[in-house]
């Protein structure tokens, strides 16, 4: 049994086992094949997600599916909370796979060749918030990216992570700012941002007020 192994096994391990070899893998395949189905689930706004305890073959989480379990992702959920989440639920499938094989009672069902999305590995460049999106998958994109790598925006030349913000109603050029209140209000492709934690390269996280009082920012400054 393997679980988050980021190689293909080559044929021969695959077949040591009396019983083959087992992956647990964190999603309901054959949705989100790959190295960061937690992520792209919460990107794709996907409202469940789950585990799948597979028979491994040679392909890359392409195996036969001896039991899955599915959970809710909540609005509030971020890659940290639903990595815990599924590591409580996959702890359980994993002790219940296991029962199953052991008593020769596992039945291995090929999976769906319908639904196949691939989950690859989250590249920097993705992290980058575009405020051309809409506020919605950027939301998404600051919770997909909690606690690592955390999402990013360019403020003057400055990185700044953005690690809270929710959806709020708005209309302006995207990456401006609306509002520098108790929170900051950023205009995206549709509707606008509210950013309510972010940090500066070298610093700490700071709530949106206590990064406004020592950078004041007019409604109309552009966040590239």
């Amino acid at each position: 049994m393997v679980a988050a192994y980021g190689l293909l096994l080559p044929p021969p391990l695959l077949e040591v086992g009396r019983h083959g070899a087992f992956n647990i893998h964190a999603s309901l395949l054959p949705r989100w094949r790959g190295a960061a189905p937690i992520q792209r689930a919460i990107l794709a706004g996907d409202t469940d997600t789950g585990i799948s305890i597979m028979q491994m073959d040679t392909g890359l989480d392409t195996g036969a599916i001896v039991l899955q379990r599915r959970v809710a992702i909540d609005a509030d959920d971020d890659a940290g909370t639903l990595h815990d989440k599924l590591a409580a639920l996959g702890g359980a499938a994993i002790v219940d796979a296991l029962a199953l094989i052991e008593r020769g009672h596992a039945v291995a069902t090929p999976q769906s060749t319908g639904g196949v999305t691939y989950a690859p590995k989250i590249g920097k460049q993705e992290t980058r918030l575009l405020w051309s999106r809409s506020a919605f998958e950027l939301e998404r994109a600051v919770r997909a990216f909690r606690p690592s790598p955390g999402a990013f925006t360019l403020l003057a030349g400055e990185a700044l992570k953005i690690w809270r913000a929710r959806v709020v109603a708005g209309q302006g050029a995207p990456g401006a700012v609306l509002d520098a209140g108790n929170e900051l209000v950023v205009a995206c492709g549709n509707d606008a941002l509210a950013i309510s934690e972010l940090q500066r390269p070298g610093s700490r996280r700071l709530k949106a007020r206590e990064f406004l009082r020592g950078h004041r920012l007019a409604p109309g400054r552009r966040f590239d």
